[in-house]
């Protein structure tokens, strides 16, 4: 069905939205793709749902091509599948948690493996059932602290999430690689640049996990990659752990005066001021930084936990997250320290802390109290020298010996991962980059069907607990990311193979003709099947239609406007920004063929890495 500009529910604004931070954003507001309601909530416009619609039917019939079958469930439901599964708490503030006027509880999912999980034990009882795929395409929601660039976090949004049955391990094998194959078709149909990285499976919980990432200096993902094809989320790189050094013939440590001394830069100063070492200046590397966390776990009261790590490196918030997940983390506020006077701001050391403390004693059941638990970078093995806080302010330990002079409670994956550490699987140094999160898939294995009793007869009669998958897909980011990478500064220019038209008529000047004539064309190509956007507007300026056209990005424009003078429209193809005059009477032939031409080229593969290098 033709559509016209002068009936067509759209309207192109000039400015920027004052709370877009990001190109994508702006345009897809500006353009009339969306409308803000409320802090990472929008509006769809008819612009927008065409666009959304092809990219679900992209993933839809990918899906499908591997045998998955199509549900739908509720976005509102009942809490007692989600506190089986303790993610009613570990989801934490994220979860629109919501009561009805019998006050049961409820909540606006934020995913659906309960829900999966319990349809096919209502449905299936015998491993002939199996394998079986199921998935669906439908809104989420959570409740982010921060939404932040339009579409790209928002806390309404639209998601593809898919789960696997299986009897066994090497099913669920099967079956995740089947969806991994599924997702690198997707991605390639939409010309959409990802990498595989390894990632953790947080809330989600479960084995093996990848996400895929969209390269983009916009992203809030940091991944690294090395030479060598290794590839990880930053918050799943492990750290290569150093052997041990002697200790045998160390110096013994010694207390030293440094005031004024509470940050790393000024404790290395100070140390190089008053307490030189003959062989060289003392470095940020030599120092050990304690920083104090507070930890509060979904069935538990909160705690502190102290993280030692090599002074030149920060603790990274979001690898200390991911390590301590379901527990929400956050920086000790001074009442938490106030409660621990051993604890002396800028002046920490392990001699106070974890195994080391005076005051560890061990209960009955085996655990220890006492002490602020401890946990140290990989990197401090035994035999590794440090400078540390005394326990008193203006004094540092100088020669503290891991092994000899202190332990701790464990090691833990914090620290950040900087341009040039080794790759953990020795395939080189890793280089740092951004990414948009654009999917994820898990091996759930029996968490979810074990909470929740779902099981299958196998073939001698013997139930059997079910093993899954889990994978989604951020529809809605996934427009967003497209939106990103494939924008210019006047505009959107949406790949031909999800653009709301195809063709975007537009007809310049005041003359009759020039509108009939567009006119005829608009209706020529409408009746060819392709989708076309006439701009029919007549009180509206040859620069105003243009700056529209621009806008709204539709993979070719044709001009009507002067040229018919002589018998020529223009034809522009906004990928490659190429303009053509050619006959009217040949202008719908070309158009075809350019548009053609434009959907054999999607999908064009991008190079991806991969942790296994399967790609």
């Amino acid at each position: 069905m033709l559509r016209t500009l002068s009936t067509y529910f759209v309207r192109t604004l000039r400015e920027d939205p004052a709370d877009a931070e990001v190109m994508s954003h702006k345009l897809l507001v500006r353009a009339g793709y969306i409308r803000r309601t409320a802090p990472g909530i929008y509006t769809w416009l008819p612009l927008g749902l065409r666009v959304l619609r092809k990219v679900e039917a992209v993933v839809r019939e990918e899906m499908e091509r591997i045998g998955g079958q199509e549900v739908l469930f509720p976005a509102l439901l009942p809490a007692e599948p989600y506190k089986a599964t303790d993610r009613w708490d570990e989801y934490g503030p994220t979860l629109f948690k919501l009561q009805d006027r019998k006050e049961a509880d409820y909540l606006l999912a934020p995913t659906h493996e309960e829900m999966f999980t319990l349809l096919v034990k209502d449905l299936y009882s015998s491993y002939k059932d199996l394998p079986l795929t199921l998935f669906q395409i439908q809104t989420k929601y959570r409740d982010e602290a921060r939404p932040r660039a339009g579409l790209i976090r928002g806390r309404e949004f639209v998601m593809k999430d898919a789960y696997s049955f299986d009897l066994d391990e090497d099913g669920l094998d099967a079956s995740y690689m089947l969806e991994r194959g599924a997702y690198q078709a997707i991605y390639t149909r939409l010309g959409l640049e990802y990498v595989i990285v390894a990632a953790v499976s947080g809330a989600m919980g479960g084995s093996r996990s990848e996400e895929f990432l969209h390269p983009s200096p916009i992203g809030e993902d940091t991944f690294v990659r090395s030479p060598g094809g290794y590839a990880a989320n930053a918050e799943a790189v492990t750290t290569p752990v150093p052997a041990a050094s002697p200790i045998e013939g160390l110096p013994e440590a010694v207390v030293l005066e440094t005031p004024d001394s509470t940050t790393i830069i000024a404790l290395v100063d100070r140390a190089n001021e008053l307490h030189p070492r003959a062989d060289r200046p003392w470095r940020a590397s030599d120092t050990l930084k304690n920083v104090v966390v507070a930890l509060t776990p979904p069935h538990g009261e909160r705690e502190l936990l102290v993280v030692g790590v090599p002074g030149d490196r920060e603790v990274d918030m979001k690898r200390l997250e991911a390590s301590v997940s379901p527990a929400e983390v956050e920086m000790a506020t001074p009442e938490d320290l106030a409660a621990h006077p051993e604890l002396v701001p800028g002046y920490i050391g392990p001699q106070v802390l974890g195994p080391n403390s005076p005051k560890r004693t061990i209960d009955e059941d085996g655990s220890p109290t006492g002490s602020v638990r401890y946990l140290l970078d990989p990197r401090i093995v035994g035999g590794t020298v440090w400078i540390t806080g005394a326990n008193a302010a203006n004094q540092h330990v100088f020669g503290l010996v891991k092994g000899r002079d202190f332990e701790a409670d464990g090691t833990i994956e914090a620290a950040e991962v900087r341009e040039g550490d080794e790759a953990p699987d020795g395939s080189g140094p890793l280089h740092l980059e951004r990414g948009i999160e654009i999917g994820h898939i898990f091996q759930l294995g029996r968490k979810y069907a074990t909470a929740l009793g779902l099981t299958v007869l196998d073939e001698n009669g013997k139930a059997r607990v079910v093993t899954m998958g889990s994978y989604g897909i951020g529809i809605s980011r996934v427009l967003a990311a497209v939106a990103e990478s494939t924008c210019h500064e006047n505009g959107l220019a949406w790949p031909a193979q999800i653009a709301p038209f195809d063709v975007h008529v537009v007809a310049t000047g005041k003359n009759s003709d020039v509108f009939e004539a567009a006119e005829a064309i608009s209706v020529e190509l409408d009746g060819d099947g392709l989708d076309v956007l006439y701009d029919d507007r007549k009180k509206v300026s040859a620069g105003v239609k243009f700056a529209d056209s621009e806008l709204i990005g539709i993979p070719i424009t044709v001009v009507v406007g002067r040229g018919l003078t002589t018998g020529v429209v223009e034809i522009r193809t906004r990928e490659t920004g190429k303009r053509e005059e050619v006959p009217v009477a040949e202008a719908v032939r070309r158009i075809r063929e350019l548009h053609h031409s434009l959907l054999a080229g999607a999908g064009t593969p991008f190079a991806s890495s991969s942790v296994d290098g399967e790609d």
